[in-house]
């Protein structure tokens, strides 16, 4: 009596495997590469026809003459996207103050006339570890050591990030971006023109 009952149980796990297990994940690729290619595959920037990062994963910068990202608590190096996550320190953890400071520092020490307050994502990782966009206030406070290093005036450099502020998500949603990556490539393809 008990083959009858299992039979069909092991019959629809069977089904079920080739239908949500194959046939469902192969259909949404296949969508996904026919309506969105560049996103189904990875989002990858290329440079001279070699793929040199993805929009979609922070990279470190760490050159006076480029926009630095959000810090990235990934390990063994940072923006490892084998290793997403945050920190996991909590507020009242030392090594949180630590970490921060040092943040703080780092960005102070790359430019010591700067004196106004650090914005909060500069200071702290992300829980993903790989973000690749900060906010307009995240690039408007690097703005005057990105153009003393590449020998900008302020106001051309900041013409430059406003051609690549993305607009909030339907006019209202979320914040205006910069991606760091596309920001920097730019410059980098402006100082080859000259």
């Amino acid at each position: 009596m008990w083959v009858r009952m299992l039979r069909p149980s092991i019959s629809f796990l069977g089904v079920m495997t080739v239908l949500l297990g194959l046939c469902y994940p192969a259909a949404m690729a296949a969508l996904a590469m026919g309506l969105f290619p560049h996103a189904a595959h990875g989002s990858l920037v290329f440079r001279d026809g070699h793929a040199i990062g993805s929009s979609l994963i922070g990279q470190s910068f760490t050159g006076a003459g480029y926009f630095w990202g959000r810090p990235s608590a990934t390990s063994p190096q940072p923006f490892n996207g084998m290793a997403s996550g945050g920190s996991n320190l909590g507020p009242l953890n030392p090594a949180l103050a630590d970490a921060v400071r040092a943040n703080v520092r780092a960005l102070r020490d790359a430019d010591p006339g700067e004196h106004r307050p650090v914005p909060v994502e500069l200071a702290t990782a992300s829980a993903s570890g790989l973000d690749p966009d900060l906010s307009v206030a995240g690039v408007a406070y690097q703005v005057p050591r990105v153009a003393r290093a590449r020998g900008l005036s302020q106001e051309a450099l900041q013409a430059i990030v406003d051609a690549h502020t993305r607009s909030r998500l339907f006019g209202f949603v979320g914040e205006r971006t910069v991606n760091v990556l596309e920001i920097n490539l730019a410059l980098d393809s402006m100082s080859r023109v000259r």
